[in-house]
């Protein structure tokens, strides 16, 4: 377990405080605490200013708010910002719409291997269930518990995650609200590719390429658990557009972006 090294959680957000409320207290539950965290906000109100503003007054470890204007879907560029701003030698993501299992940091950081990325489960909150759980302010949840599916998602008993070998290619299990990786990896193929605008594949093209430089990948099956907060689908119109610039990462085995992370390394 490498619980020593230096570990920046990012969370990404958008204008949805309630949904961040419960996140941040899931960070304060954690059984270990990464060394810091950052909210990469991609242009959100007052209200999530206001509301970290209010964490950081007691947080467990410094919470640092990482901000740009609101120009439409823009998460590579918010990212790309934040881990900039990261003073961690290992970067744990996930989204401010996922509540983390207490467990959630422990587990990625037992599971730390060099030349590798790791990725976990989502279980997902149903929409019946969000008034209670925002009521309640619920952060704890149990393969019972009321208003999830796949519910065998949710099951921690991480010796069975020794079950799932690392592996050369890509899973389509993957998903950046759950993932983690050496910041200098991340740096050494030009970090979120700033070429995505808009919902869909910013996320996995960067798991692409992390392939294509040489890394592999690990799901955490049974730890490292997110529980997905439902909402509506974000538009896809550009969808189709990224999904060509992620076909040619596939097609011509690219590692470096050139609308990436570099750009920022001077403002560091």
């Amino acid at each position: 377990m490498k619980y020593n090294i230096k570990t920046t959680l990012i969370i990404s957000t958008y204008n949805w405080s309630e949904a961040l409320e419960l996140v941040l207290i899931s960070i304060k539950n954690q059984i270990v605490f990464p060394t810091e965290v950052i909210i990469a906000d991609d242009g959100s109100g007052k209200d999530t200013k206001n509301l970290i503003q209010k964490f950081q007054t007691n947080f467990p470890v410094p919470l640092i708010h990482v901000w740009q204007e609101d120009h439409g879907f823009n998460k590579s560029m918010i990212l790309n910002k934040a881990i900039v701003k990261a003073s961690g030698d290992y970067i744990i993501q996930s989204d401010g719409d996922c509540i983390l299992h207490s467990s959630f940091v422990k587990d990625h950081l037992k599971f730390i291997k060099k030349d590798c990325y790791l990725f976990g489960s989502r279980v997902n909150i149903q929409m019946p269930h969000l008034k209670s759980l925002f009521s309640k302010k619920q952060v704890k949840f149990h393969p019972f518990s009321r208003g999830i599916k796949k519910r065998t998602r949710s099951i921690h008993i991480p010796v069975l995650t020794n079950l799932y070998k690392i592996k050369n290619g890509f899973s389509k299990k993957f998903r950046g609200c759950n993932t983690s990786y050496f910041k200098s990896d991340f740096l050494a193929v030009n970090g979120y590719n700033e070429d995505f605008k808009g919902w869909g594949r910013e996320d996995s093209e960067l798991a692409l390429r992390f392939h294509n430089y040489g890394l592999k990948g690990k799901r955490l099956r049974y730890c490292a658990i997110v529980f997905h907060i439902f909402h509506n689908e974000k538009s896809k119109d550009r969808l189709e557009v990224n999904n060509d610039i992620e076909k040619r990462t596939i097609d011509d085995k690219i590692v470096w972006c050139e609308n990436g992370i570099d750009k920022y390394l001077g403002e560091a």
